[in-house]
């Protein structure tokens, strides 16, 4: 087992990236060459610092960070999350993303919200060691369905006050999915740590094959050192509620809850972009305080070089 701890994503992603391109193996499942680690377990001492800025070499939506969290916590599996990423839609059978972890955790069999019975387990039982949501599904992943769910399940463990959460995965994309699964595990930590009135513990994430693709490694190569991450305003609120407060986040709509109206205001601006109403998500973006307004603004700056990079090739 390879083991990496770090205080923020970004201390992270920045050792993943290191392991995997220095020390990978080379595989190639489905055709695609990748470098691999094996059994490699990541720890996170410092869950909020979750959003990784690390310009020019790796450079996230973070509209789309957000709004795939949403997305999932809520339950959904409606087409709206392809308006934030478009490049889903190549993983969708009849428009539907098969393998969405919302509707799996949320509503199980159609009935079993995972979310409230973990909640219901550890007010019952604070020691237990049966607090976890299952996403992988033989009955639908053998299907043959494009959207088969890289991870397997989340754990809940609260121990001396402090809640614990590990994360264990089938597989991990280190340069493009690892950003962005961090910052939804975490934040489902934080909240669940705030249902349960219990201070924030450690972070775990496991993979059975950690790794980085080829056609990346260019790129990988240029990143040099990365700030450590900021931590984001809390998030904790209650439960009661919870699911109005999100449908208000998608919207875009003041929530009343300074944490997730950035996170609203985000959403906002980035669908006034793709609206190509570039003014006002640009001075919807500058309004934003904090890692997330600072991480849009160099999304925008990123969309236009590479526009920019585009109308010259013609």
């Amino acid at each position: 087992m390879t083991t990496l701890t770090g205080d923020s994503v970004a201390e992270l992603f920045a050792g993943t990236v290191a392991l995997t391109v220095n020390g990978g193996q080379t595989v190639s499942p489905r055709g695609m060459a990748t470098r691999e680690v094996l059994d490699a377990n990541l720890r996170l001492t410092r869950p909020r610092a979750r959003l990784l800025f690390a310009p020019p070499a790796r450079i996230l939506n973070p509209a789309f960070a957000v709004a795939e969290t949403v997305w999932i916590l809520s339950g959904s599996d409606d087409p709206w999350i392809f308006d934030f990423n478009g490049l889903l839609r190549q993983f969708a059978d009849e428009g539907v993303l098969r393998g969405a972890y919302g509707p799996r955790m949320r509503r199980w069999g159609g009935r079993i919200d995972q979310l409230a019975r973990v909640i219901d387990i550890l007010r019952a039982d604070p020691d237990s060691r049966r607090a976890l949501v299952q996403l992988y599904d033989p009955a639908q992943d053998a299907a043959g369905h494009r959207d088969v769910p890289c991870t397997l399940g989340f754990r809940f463990h609260l121990r001396q006050g402090r809640l614990h959460m590990s994360t264990t995965m089938r597989g991990q994309d280190v340069w493009v999915g690892l950003p962005y699964d961090l910052f939804f595990t975490t934040t489902l930590h934080e909240l669940m740590a705030g249902w349960l009135g219990a201070e924030l513990g450690d972070y775990y994430h496991h993979v059975d094959s950690l790794h980085i693709y080829e056609r990346d490694i260019e790129q990988a190569d240029a990143l040099k050192a990365v700030a450590g991450s900021s931590e984001l305003p809390a998030l904790a609120t209650p439960w009661d509620g919870f699911d109005a407060l999100l449908a208000k986040v998608q919207a875009g709509e003041p929530t009343g809850h300074a944490g997730w109206d950035t996170a609203a205001e985000v959403l906002r601006s980035y669908r006034l972009w793709k609206s190509d109403d570039r003014v006002d998500a640009q001075r919807v973006a500058d309004q934003t305080g904090g890692p997330l307004g600072e991480a849009l603004r160099a999304w925008y700056d990123e969309l236009r070089s590479r526009a920019n990079v585009t109308a010259g090739n013609r």
